[in-house]
């Protein structure tokens, strides 16, 4: 894999793929419930996230382009673990992204909301589903000109948000005074505690957060594809990293200037909230509307990926056979993916905070499937060893137990936040729901094994059997008994 290539994804490119699949409701709107769990502390979260996603892409890369046969995480974890393992794997990570998707409609929904109150949420929600879901059966080359646009809409609105919020700060501009209006004078921060929930808060917020970087591990898995991989990837890794986290944290450090943690809540987007703090009603409006273009970015994104997913899993026997296909465009597995979201939106309706459900139980997937990989990791350096190019992950094995460490850190501090409980339920369910699912499986193929080497060669012998016994009564036979006897006679 050392060879150069003179077609391939730029490092460029692989970075502008991960940002285009990050950015999402998750952070324009999701980010208020870390907010207001973690306090001003929420900056060491956005810290720490980076630092893991920044290990996991090093992990996943490094297995991609040292072993690119075994096709994604789902695959190493197989091979780490056996099947059972990549069974779990990928339909925990193809649910968890329904249950994120969902929650982008809820977004979009409570986004909405603000200009139709009275508009039904699950009548808004489910014509963003099945939107996303035609527009991708109209194939690859017509989605990416959408997606490519859509997606720097995404990095313009935070860039055009902390510019404002810098020249409020600053004193440049002024907020509008007047009922809603408020003039910035000193940091909001200042005026609580750093840790809102202390540790608690701190450890509750890292699923919003790491549920924010998802859609990462696109650049792990489209490694081999891309130009001289073992230079150009970790090169994009770094990339990622620092403008993901220049994004996040600078963005999140102008919120916790300009309103306190206290004042925002999941039913509005954190930016909105600071700006109309401060009398800019009409920015937030815009803000709103360019909001709602990013999410749909992400969605298209990411029904790409889960109707591919879906096809692979049948390939593989891994999925029912009527959503198996040979098309170029996965439809089955679009169709069937945009139906599950329809069901996850219906599901999470009947909770009373559905978009905090979706979020927690999407979260706590993303968790699972990064666990996962880290886990494969393990197994893959004690297997092939470690690479001698720069494509690696630095720190073995400390590195990767830290990760997995963290990660199921942030899973077991879920019930201790308020609204996360019913995510790690869900969750929990999920995975006992396809571990169950992948034993029946197996049990259903081993009995019809079973039948079948018991059938089928008794079935062959009695045929060879028969055809022994039965020679003297064929034609041909027969004929040739009586020219026998003649002869004789």
């Amino acid at each position: 894999m050392g060879e150069k290539r003179e077609k391939g994804l730029s490092a460029w490119q692989l970075t502008m793929m991960a940002v285009g699949s990050v950015i999402g409701g998750s952070f324009f709107l999701g980010s208020s419930v870390a907010i207001h769990s973690a306090g001003p502390s929420i900056i060491l979260s956005y810290i720490l996230g980076g630092i893991l996603v920044y290990f996991i892409l090093f992990a996943l890369s490094e297995m991609t382009v040292n072993n690119p046969g075994v096709g994604s995480f789902k695959g190493f974890a197989a091979d780490a673990y056996g099947q059972g393992a990549g069974f779990v794997t990928g339909w925990v990570y193809w649910t968890g992204m329904i249950f994120a998707m969902s929650s982008e409609a809820t977004a979009i929904s409570i986004l909405v909301k603000n200009w139709f109150p009275g508009i039904s949420t699950i009548i808004v929600g489910s014509s963003i589903i099945v939107g996303v879901t035609l527009i991708n059966l109209l194939g690859a080359s017509r989605l990416s000109k959408l997606e490519s646009s859509l997606a720097a809409v995404k990095i313009i609105t935070i860039t055009a948000f902390i510019i404002m919020g810098g020249l409020l700060i600053i004193g440049a501009i002024k907020g509008a005074v007047g009922h809603n209006g408020a003039v910035y004078n000193r940091p909001a921060f200042l005026s609580e505690p750093f840790f809102a929930n202390g540790f608690r808060g701190l450890a509750g917020s890292m699923l919003i957060i790491m549920f924010a970087y998802a859609g990462f591990e696109v650049v792990g898995l489209a490694a081999s594809e891309a130009k001289e991989p073992r230079v150009t990837v970790p090169k994009a890794i770094r990339k990622i990293v620092v403008l993901l986290l220049g994004l996040y944290i600078i963005s999140v450090g102008v919120l916790l200037f300009l309103i306190p943690t206290g004042d925002i809540n999941e039913a509005t987007s954190p930016m909105v909230a600071a700006l109309n703090r401060f009398g800019y009603g009409w920015a937030g409006t815009v803000l709103n509307i360019v909001l709602i273009t990013a999410i749909l970015s992400t969605m298209l994104a990411a029904m790409f990926g889960l109707g591919r997913m879906i096809r692979s899993l049948a390939d593989e026997g891994h999925a029912p056979t009527f959503l198996k296909e040979k098309s170029e465009v996965p439809y089955k597995g679009i169709l069937f993916s945009g139906a599950a979201m329809l069901l996850g939106l219906f599901v999470g309706m009947l909770l009373p905070q559905v978009y905090l459900f979706l979020i927690s139980a999407g979260g706590f997937s993303s968790l699972f499937t990064y666990a996962m990989i880290m886990a494969s990791h393990i197994h893959f350096r004690k297997r092939y060893g470690k690479p001698e190019d720069k494509l690696r992950l630095e720190g073995f094995p400390y590195s990767s137990l830290f990760v997995l460490i963290c990660l199921i850190a942030a899973i077991a501090c879920m019930p201790f936040i308020k609204g996360q409980g019913t995510g790690l339920i869900a969750g929990l369910a999920v995975v006992a729901f396809y571990s169950i699912s992948y034993f029946f499986m197996k049990l259903y193929q081993k009995n019809k094994e079973r039948k079948g080497s018991s059938y089928q060669p008794g079935d062959r012998l009695s045929y060879e059997m028969s055809k022994e016994l039965t020679a003297g009564e064929l034609p041909e036979n027969k004929g040739a008994r009586e020219d026998s006897k003649k002869e004789e006679s």
